[in-house]
């Protein structure tokens, strides 16, 4: 299970994955003609005509290969080690990769078309008012300590989410929809909602299903942070602190008699290291002790990938895909005096040089951001237009919100509260990659009289005090999702403690609008209210949205086999192969 196609709650993303969110749909558009000729025909018939363009469109990608030989082991990078690995209150980038692999689904969207198809549900079936959706599950389905996965199962991995002891906080704005799970036979399960909110069969097809002889003992789960027990093609093998993760291939996992599944999931291990610092993860690609290192920086990509052993036992690929994209951004925190004007907000995008910084540091590979989702999202709205680097504008921007070098020391100063503050402040990060970016950006607001130290935490401690509000500015990023639900971010109710509205972004128009458009389920009025949403973020200048990438840049060794560079919505190395298997 691949975790990019799987993850909408992975929230805290140290760099943009394109891959993360727990929650997609891609309502995949056809061609004019197919459209023409469809509109002409009966419903079955217009089925066929979509099946067959979505079959045509996906050839064009990576396919699983069903004679791909089984064996060998994949390294690779995780960059940062999981805090904890438990399913429900884990809320990381990491950790959601590894549980990608471990836990099971009801359902998966296929990387190709983006068809819902079945893991661990053999069938479903959804009601005419799209409100109660059945689900039949596989009876040769089995947990990794040999219990079978059941409807109590379902039921229990849903009943955990709303449990006050587990702080899921980040993935309830996904549920809040639904009313209750039923069981209806210990391999049926009944879901009934409470509205129309678009992500409600999204959400409970690809929630992760938890063994409940194991997880509903809160207290007794909570010391699991690096144990976990799920029912997906891997198990949990090793997890050596500071060193490595081991998976091992689950060879009772059903999918492998199941003629959708052949030719995925094919290494007998996926070996994960902990490498933070890009320059030396690039050089153990080079020697050959990874596999496979994805989201390349694109001035490592131009810089850093010439001659030998490249092109001999290492590649590197440029690839275009339909997988959503992210973006990394700067935030400003809300409940800061210093950042709750819009023209000091604004001042600060000004003064981001990111037309300069795309040219040095990404070669112009990449879009400069304008708003809260990837540029090429059908969701964001063309009307915004990224923000200039203007350095004149901005000390406009400052003055007219009060901030002047009054004494002439070179910083500027404003009277808050009855008492003279100076325009400085801390802005944490977690990414030393990145490290540059803000380097440069400090030098520019140096030159009005504004003073930034950065700081460069460790992951972990980057997420503590991101979680308690405990910052100035922090830099981060998201993943893009297809279907975008920008509740989990943007709403008010989720500036909260484990909530993922870190900077206490609150604006009651925007949360209306995202409350609308959730239980709108016509796809083209619901995107149209949320462009609007877009706008208004965009408008609030609640981050520095800084980039979107045109490309998907990754190396692989070797030892590994491909069927194809890319698959249509995901680079889709699980479909990847040893080379030492004959």
């Amino acid at each position: 299970m691949n975790a990019r196609g799987q993850s909408q709650f992975i929230a805290k993303l140290k760099r943009s994955k394109g891959s993360a969110g727990y929650f997609r749909l891609a309502l995949i558009g056809l061609s004019l003609a197919s459209i023409l000729v469809a509109s002409a025909l009966n419903a079955a018939e217009k089925e066929k005509v979509e099946k067959a363009d979505k079959k045509s469109e996906s050839s064009q990608f990576a396919q699983p290969n069903v004679s791909a030989p089984k064996g060998g082991t994949i390294t690779l990078n995780l960059q940062e080690e999981p805090p904890t690995l438990h399913p429900i209150m884990s809320s990381d980038y990491y950790s959601a990769l590894v549980q990608g692999y471990v836990m099971d689904t009801l359902l998966i969207n296929d990387l190709n078309t983006w068809d819902w198809a079945p893991r661990l549900a053999e069938k479903w079936e959804i009601s005419k008012d799209k409100k109660v959706f059945t689900f039949h599950l596989r009876k040769n389905s089995l947990f990794h300590d040999g219990h079978p996965v059941t409807a109590e199962d379902v039921k229990f991995s849903f009943d955990a989410i709303f449990e006050p002891k587990y702080k899921a906080a980040q993935k309830r704005p996904y549920y809040e929809g639904i009313d209750k799970v039923e069981v209806i036979d210990p391999y049926t399960v009944k879901v009934t909602t409470k509205d129309t909110y678009f992500q409600n069969f999204i959400s409970i097809a690809q929630m992760s299903i938890l063994p409940k002889h194991i997880y509903s003992d809160v207290e007794k789960s909570q010391k699991m942070t690096r144990q976990l027990v799920g029912s997906g093609p891997f198990s949990l093998d090793k997890f050596e602190k500071g060193q490595k993760l081991v998976l091992k291939r689950f060879d009772k996992w059903y999918g492998f008699t199941d003629d959708h599944w052949r030719g995925y999931y094919n290494f007998d291990q996926m070996v994960y290291r902990f490498v933070k610092e890009e320059n030396v993860a690039l050089e153990m690609v080079k020697k050959g002790d990874f596999d496979f290192m994805e989201f390349l920086q694109p001035e490592v990509y131009m810089q850093k990938t010439q001659g030998a052993p490249w092109g001999q036992t290492v590649f590197k690929n440029q690839v275009e895909n339909s997988a959503a994209k992210g973006y990394f951004y700067m935030g400003f925190n809300f409940r800061k005096d210093l950042f709750k004007d819009k023209n000091v907000r604004l001042a600060m995008a000004h003064l981001m040089n990111r037309e300069e910084m795309n040219k040095k540091f990404r070669y112009e590979m990449s879009h400069l951001a304008t708003g809260p989702e990837y540029l090429q999202s059908d969701y964001a709205s063309k009307s915004v237009k990224p923000i200039p680097f203007d350095p004149a504008k901005a000390v406009e921007l400052l003055n007219k919100a009060g901030w002047k070098d009054t004494e002439k020391k070179g910083v500027l100063q404003k009277v808050i509260n009855g008492k003279p503050v100076e325009f400085r402040f801390t802005l944490i990060h977690a990414s030393k990659d990145r490290e540059k970016y803000w380097t440069m950006y400090r030098e520019d607001l140096k030159k009005v009289g504004i003073d930034m130290e950065i700081r460069l935490l460790e992951w972990n401690s980057f997420l503590k005090l991101t979680d308690e509000g405990n910052f100035d500015a922090m830099a981060m990023g998201w993943s893009g999702t297809i279907d975008w639900d920008p509740k989990q971010i943007w709403h008010s109710s989720n500036a909260i403690p484990g909530g993922s509205n870190f900077i206490a972004y609150k604006n009651i128009e925007v949360d209306k609008l995202i409350d609308k458009a959730r239980v709108e389920i016509d796809r083209p009025k619901r995107m149209q209210m949320l462009r609007k949403v877009y706008e208004m973020i965009a408008n609030d200048v609640p981050y520095i949205f800084m980039f979107n990438d045109k490309y998907y840049l990754y190396a692989n060794s070797n030892k590994v086999v491909k069927p194809g560079a890319t698959m249509k919505y995901d680079v889709g190395n699980d479909i990847w192969w040893s080379a030492a298997k004959p």
